[in-house]
Formats: C-alpha cells, sequence, structure tokens
C-alpha cells in the first residue's frame, strides 16, 4: 500500500490523500460500503461502481463462519469470489464478536463464542484473525482488537486496552503478505489517556494505517468529537486515519474536519432498508402518509438512478407493500448521497473551501431536517 497527502485544508486539518493498492487508487476523505458477507446488501458490484465506491468493507468473522475462509481462498479470493475489482478492507471481527456478549468469552488468547447461525462454538486469536484475512486476499486488514461497550468502567477499559496492544503485536507478527496493508485500532473508549496509551503503544510496533475503534457505541457525540479531536493530532500525519463504524452525514463532515480519511457506517443501507433517506436538506422516513401523492422525487438536487426516475409516492408504495424493489432503490439513494458527499468534500479541500462547505451543509441541514 502507498499512501500521498495531496492537500491540507489551510482552515481546519481536513485533508486530501490517495491510497494506492493492488487493486487500484482510493481517493480521500472516503466512504466504504459495508457488504459484511461479501454482498452490499440489494446492490450488485457494477451499480456500486457506477456509484463511485472505490473500496468495500467485509467481515472477517461473518465470511469465516459462512461460506469459510477457506473455500474463499481455493475461489480465488474475495475480489474474484463477489466479483469486485476494486479496493477490499476487512474488519478483522472484532466489533462481531463484542456484539455477541451473552454467548462468547474474552481470554488473554483470544475469544471463544458462539456461532450466532447455529450455535456452534468456535476460538478466535488474534493469529487465525490474521490467517483468515490473508485468505480472504483483502487489499487492508485490521488488528484483532476488543471493542469496549459503553458505559464501562475505567478499570475494566485499562485491561482491555493493554489485551488489545498485546494483541496488535501478535497480529503483526503474524502478518506475512507483503501485499496487505495492516492497521492497528486504538482502544481505550471515552478515557483520553487510555487512547493515548493505545495509541503510543501501536507507534512503537509500527503499522501501516491506524483506525480509532468503539466509538458510535452509545456516548454522546460530544464525548466522541472530544476522543477525535484529542486523539487525531496524535496519530502519525504520513499514515492513513480511519474511523470506525462511523456514522451519521454530520459526523462525516466533522470527522473530515477533524483529520479523518476514511470511515465505514452500516448506515445508508441499513437505513434504505428501513424506509430512512438522506437528502441535504434532512432525512426523510418514506412510509410517512404525507408521501401518499408526492410526484417529487426523494431530492431535487439528486441525479441518482432512483431519483431521476421515481416519485416520493411510488417508492412510498413499494416499501409499504414490502416490495424489494423499495430495498434495490432506497439503498442506490442513501449510497449515491454518502459516496457523493465525500465527493464534494474532496472538491472542497482541493479549492480551499472546506469550512464554507461545512458551514453550508450544517445550516442547510439542520434548517430543513424538522419540515422534510
Amino acid at each position: 500500500m502507498d499512501f500521498h497527502v495531496i492537500k491540507r485544508d489551510s482552515s481546519c486539518e481536513a485533508r486530501r490523500c490517495r491510497i494506492t493498492t493492488l487493486h487500484g487508487s482510493v481517493e480521500t476523505p472516503v466512504f466504504m460500503p459495508v457488504g459484511t458477507q461479501a454482498t452490499v446488501k440489494s446492490l450488485s458490484p457494477d451499480e456500486l461502481e457506477s456509484l463511485g465506491a472505490q473500496m468495500i468493507l467485509g467481515n472477517t468473522y461473518h465470511l469465516y463462519l459462512r461460506p469459510g475462509a477457506e473455500r474463499i481462498e481455493r475461489l480465488g479470493g474475495l475480489h474474484r469470489f463477489m466479483h469486485w475489482s476494486r479496493s477490499i478492507l476487512t474488519d478483522s471481527g472484532g466489533f462481531q464478536v463484542f456484539s455477541l456478549a451473552k454467548t462468547r468469552r474474552i481470554e488473554e488468547e483470544g475469544v471463544v463464542f458462539q456461532s450466532h447461525i447455529d450455535g456452534s462454538r468456535h476460538a478466535i486469536r488474534p493469529e487465525d484473525a490474521i490467517r483468515i484475512q490473508n485468505q480472504l486476499g483483502s487489499d487492508i486488514i485490521m488488528c484483532f482488537d476488543e471493542c469496549t461497550a459503553y458505559p464501562v468502567d475505567r478499570a475494566y477499559v485499562s485491561d482491555s486496552v493493554r489485551r488489545t496492544i498485546r494483541w496488535a503485536e501478535r497480529c503483526r507478527k503474524a502478518q506475512n503478505q507483503p501485499a496487505q496493508a495492516l492497521f492497528g485500532i486504538v482502544q481505550g473508549g471515552v478515557f483520553g489517556d487510555l487512547r493515548k496509551l493505545c495509541l503510543e503503544k501501536l507507534m512503537e510496533i509500527g503499522f501501516d494505517g491506524y483506525a480509532i475503534g468503539s466509538l458510535s457505541v452509545g456516548e454522546s457525540k460530544e464525548e466522541m468529537l472530544g476522543i477525535l479531536e484529542a486523539m487525531l493530532p496524535l496519530m502519525p500525519g504520513d499514515r492513513p486515519r480511519y474511523l470506525m463504524g462511523v456514522g451519521t452525514p454530520e459526523d462525516l463532515v466533522e470527522g473530515v474536519r477533524l483529520g479523518v480519511d476514511m470511515f465505514d457506517c452500516v448506515m445508508p443501507t441499513r437505513n434504505a432498508r428501513n424506509g430512512m433517506l438522506f437528502t441535504w436538506d434532512g432525512d426523510m422516513q418514506i412510509k410517512n402518509s404525507c408521501y401518499a401523492d408526492d410526484g417529487n422525487p426523494i431530492d431535487g438536487d439528486c441525479t441518482c438512478y432512483t431519483c431521476r426516475r421515481f416519485s416520493r409516492a411510488y417508492l412510498r408504495h413499494l416499501f409499504m407493500a414490502r416490495e424489494l424493489l423499495a430495498y434495490r432503490l432506497n439503498t442506490l439513494h442513501n449510497l449515491h448521497f454518502y459516496l457523493n458527499l465525500m465527493a464534494e468534500m474532496r472538491k472542497a479541500i482541493e479549492s480551499g473551501t472546506f469550512t464554507q462547505f461545512r458551514r453550508h451543509f450544517c445550516a442547510r441541514r439542520s434548517w430543513n431536517k424538522a419540515s422534510i
């Protein structure tokens, strides 16, 4: 992986960068659609490319359980398996293991858990997470870590951070595929000093990029932004900075302002399946009865396939009838919105107008949110 900073905004920490992998260039700031099980739900790879997706995210935990990393490796790796020619990042599965709190046990050696599919018992060590990601053949792989809940007491987070550091050392030693970049994950909950300790130790080990994990897990927006404001200036400027699992359009804009390069989140795809659509003027619940006779597109400023062809009334009808097309059309729109938002931020950084862009974006979204 090659990483190059192209432009920095003079009014804040926003920056334009380029990540180059074996599968092409990724222009940042970038949003990665989540393709947990080797698919971004309801969309084809060709549709993702047409939307401008540069990199997608797959998940080690889910692909390990089904169809199995060995099978994917035999079939040519994840890119060939899902017919995706651009870059792929795989999450190590730490967050998914975290979500199985009632059926998993964390030990020094790794995590023992029950499959959410059939209840079978499994164990994943840091070395296993690296081996599975090696078999998948993704371009960027993540260290195995522990994602802590919120709220949680400081003593537990302190122990968890030290375990995450020890696991990161094991991941670094286990990684022997030079074509794959390995990112370390900064943990520490809402405790700034523990976050700083984790980052310092990860930098001593040395990684190709650094991610911030365990945010947007229940803490307030103020706490999340406080952690980002404290940590991002301390992260290496010559490595990608990745904010994991975040978030709303406003979160993306604030993250870019503070210096984040990479984002992923299920929000645009999950919300699409639940009938929430994102627009430049706020968020829309398409199931609301006020759209039953509305012949307008979702967003008059949007050029996505859905907005160019279909009315709010039709989309509401599909959603209320639980037609599969509703999920596809809603997902196309929401991902277009997210990817276009990132493209507009890249343009603003290049032209030195990011602060003005942010001010206009936030004013428009907050002013109109109550009425849409």
